[in-house]
């Protein structure tokens, strides 16, 4: 069923708050200057019919309208089950008068419109988030919890959606692992965004960001961003859980590669750091002991692979120093 626009829901609204105002003062009324009900066994069973009909109807409306997200479907829904509850206190009020209680059909009637206008307020809640472009209270959660079971996602740093009209806006913000290649990033956030669109009948637009990495070190070097013939990729000092590291993440490599870092000292000396896979991930190589201190160096990446070599000259300096 299609979304219908705001005024229909505010009109849909109005409507199930006349008929509340209506009954409470039929009721009242009736209270006030009583009157003999009759036909009662044709009263009984037009509102035994008509009751049952309009619970099938809403019924069928709240479903289906929870399943695509459709506020104004479920409001229909509701809707119908007050013209429901109307009816039931019909056949209620017309059994009282049958055992000999004449003011039943008025008491009845009184109650049942404070039933119903508990409904309107649930009603009315539903339509004032929607005229504000909110969104019901556990939706957020189920975003959340969809990103939790998309494989590579990370953790879930923000989640928030809002209706923009009929459309469905969402917005996740994920931490990923920071060996993570481009490639695969794009991968988990296409993963996300089909589970999102899968489990989100409404949903229109899921943007998928990532949120900035962090080196864990505030005094850690710029990056070196690798390009040559035998790899391309990025070189940095990191902190693993054993210390400082340096770690290349290589978006592509020759076969078989080898790579070094040669770092010259001041004194003369040369300090060299061979970088070798992680876990076997030959996208990911790490190196074995820590660049000693200070952070601030001329030197150089040396590649081989299949006996072709290539140096990649870089200068690292930790940002105070850059700064000064």
């Amino acid at each position: 069923a299609p979304q219908r626009g705001k005024p229909f829901r505010r009109a849909d609204f109005f409507c199930s708050l006349l008929r509340t105002v209506a009954a409470g003062y039929e009721a009242i009324s009736r209270l006030i200057s009583p009157h003999a009900v009759m036909n009662l066994g044709w009263l009984a069973a037009a509102g035994t019919i008509s009751f049952i009909g309009n619970e099938v109807v809403a019924v069928l409306r709240i479903r289906v309208g929870r399943e695509i997200n459709s506020a104004a479907l479920i409001a229909d829904g509701y809707h119908a089950r007050t013209d429901g509850l109307t009816s039931l206190a019909v056949v209620a009020g017309a059994l009282g008068v049958w055992l000999g209680f004449p003011l039943a059909d008025r008491i009845v009637g009184l109650g049942i419109t404070i039933a119903i206008f508990g409904i309107v307020w649930q009603s009315a809640r539903s339509v004032l988030t929607w005229m504000l472009d909110g969104v019901e209270p556990g939706l957020v959660g189920d975003i959340e919890h969809t990103a939790a079971h998309v494989p590579g996602t990370g953790k879930v740093v923000e989640a928030k959606a809002r209706w923009l009209g009929h459309k469905l806006h969402v917005e996740v913000v994920l931490a990923l692992d920071v060996g993570l290649l481009l490639a695969e990033a794009n991968a988990v956030s296409a993963r996300l965004q089909a589970e999102l669109f899968a489990h989100i009948p409404a949903l229109s637009v899921a943007n998928i960001r990532f949120a900035q990495p962090s080196s864990g070190q505030s005094h850690a070097p710029d990056p070196f961003r690798v390009s040559g013939r035998i790899a391309s990729g990025l070189l940095q000092i990191v902190d693993t859980e054993l210390g400082e590291r340096f770690e290349s993440r290589v978006s592509r490599h020759a076969e078989a590669m080898q790579a070094e870092v040669a770092i010259q000292r001041e004194d003369g000396r040369v300090d060299r750091l061979s970088l070798l896979p992680v876990d076997g991930n030959h996208h990911r190589l790490r190196s074995a002991v820590a660049p000693a201190e200070p952070h601030e160096f001329d030197a150089t990446l040396l590649l081989a692979a299949q006996g072709a070599e290539e140096v990649l000259a870089f200068r690292m300096v930790e940002p105070h120093h850059a700064h000064a």
